[in-house]
């Protein structure tokens, strides 16, 4: 279903998002049910079970986890950090930079959020943006187009690279000059990633220990699939989906959708699950004898 509305080059605001996914679903035949929170799928006679938290089974001869790559925010065991004992919270909770006016703030990262987040907390606290490699730029447009136009118009956007990668490449920081332009002014300054945090310090890599009020982890983030932990073969040692192309590897009959290089550099965002969705929906189709 088109995005409609507005300038194609506008990004959509939150609201308008929220409209559309309504409109798309209330456009679906399809038995949609919120406010319940799938506890656990198992296997079942001919197909799955699926245990609701609150009460309840469905069973299913296929599913489909088309629960996203966003669920799980990630945060790494930065030595030290579980000492420190100021603030430590993942992008996921940072909301506004109010809260932290006039404090010493570490940002982690070096992807879009973690600059967008340093950036904006550089202008009211005294930031740093803490990475393991320097900050990679790209620019937002490029010959008066924005870079979404590009890589659609290119084929780069449906590219199916996703098989071809076993860990996404390094990140590029969408930019229309005014995050390079902070950096190189200093507000926040880069450095690479503190050695240790101890109490009410983090201790940088020359050895020097600075008093810091609040650490915000862009980490990026992981599926959240726990509720195929019981399923043999469904899941690999740390919790990541083992597929191929979104098909499951060792269980006929799931699959997933939205995933981080499914298959191609849009697979987990709006513009390019429909793509995989109808793919996945063609697999299980064929699977369940109705071509």
């Amino acid at each position: 279903m088109p995005f409609r509305g507005g300038d194609p080059d506008r990004y959509p605001h939150r609201d308008e998002v929220v409209a559309y996914l309504s409109a798309y679903a209330a456009h679906l035949d399809a038995d949609i049910r919120t406010g319940h929170r799938v506890a656990a799928v198992r296997r079942g006679d001919g197909g799955f079970e699926v245990e609701l938290a609150g009460g309840g089974r469905l069973s299913a001869r296929a599913v489909v986890a088309a629960s996203g790559t966003f669920g799980r925010p990630h945060r790494p065991a930065l030595p030290g950090l579980e000492t420190f004992t100021g603030t430590v919270l993942h992008a996921a909770e940072y909301r506004s930079p109010e809260p932290f006016a006039g404090q010493r703030a570490v940002v982690v990262g070096a992807g879009n959020s973690a600059v967008q987040i340093a950036v904006e907390l550089g202008k009211a606290a005294r930031a740093t943006l803490a990475s393991r490699a320097p900050v990679k730029f790209i620019r937002r447009q490029i010959a008066g187009r924005d870079l979404h136009f590009w890589l659609q118009r290119t084929g780069l956007d449906t590219a199916p690279l996703g098989g071809l990668l076993r860990e996404p490449p390094t990140q590029l920081v969408i930019d229309d000059g005014r995050y390079r332009a902070a950096l190189a002014q200093g507000a926040p300054d880069r450095r690479p990633v503190f050695t240790g945090a101890e109490e009410t310090k983090v201790v940088w890599a020359d050895g020097m220990r600075e008093e810091a009020d609040v650490i915000v982890l862009a980490t990026g983030y992981r599926p959240d699939l726990p509720y195929l932990a019981g399923l043999d073969g469904a899941l690999d040692a740390v919790g990541r989906p083992r597929h191929r192309g979104g098909v499951a590897l060792a269980l006929p009959g799931l699959a997933f959708v939205g995933l981080e290089w499914q298959r191609s550099l849009s697979s987990n965002s709006l513009r390019g699950v429909g793509r995989d969705a109808a793919r996945i929906a063609r697999h299980l189709a064929v699977r369940l004898g109705r071509r």
